[in-house]
């Protein structure tokens, strides 16, 4: 498994995961589409420790910095 997501990137998703967490958790959010947002959250966060996103993969995307001298 390359690494598809940068620094920034994983930041972004953890601080979604723990908003929709906080929100799940103080019941702001309820039923079944919090349990959704909740199961969303979680991938979030499983894809930021391993910095791989399945669904960049397919695209070729990648939030990576490259390193200068460096080919593709």
């Amino acid at each position: 498994m390359k690494k598809n997501m940068g620094g920034n990137d994983r930041i972004i998703r953890v601080v979604i995961a723990v908003i929709v967490a906080a929100l799940y958790f103080t019941n702001v959010i309820t039923g079944v589409w919090g349990i959704l947002l909740l199961i969303i959250a979680g991938v979030f966060v499983l894809t930021s420790m391993v910095s791989f996103c399945p669904l960049y993969a397919p695209f070729g995307v990648s939030t990576c910095k490259t390193k200068k001298g460096s080919l593709p």
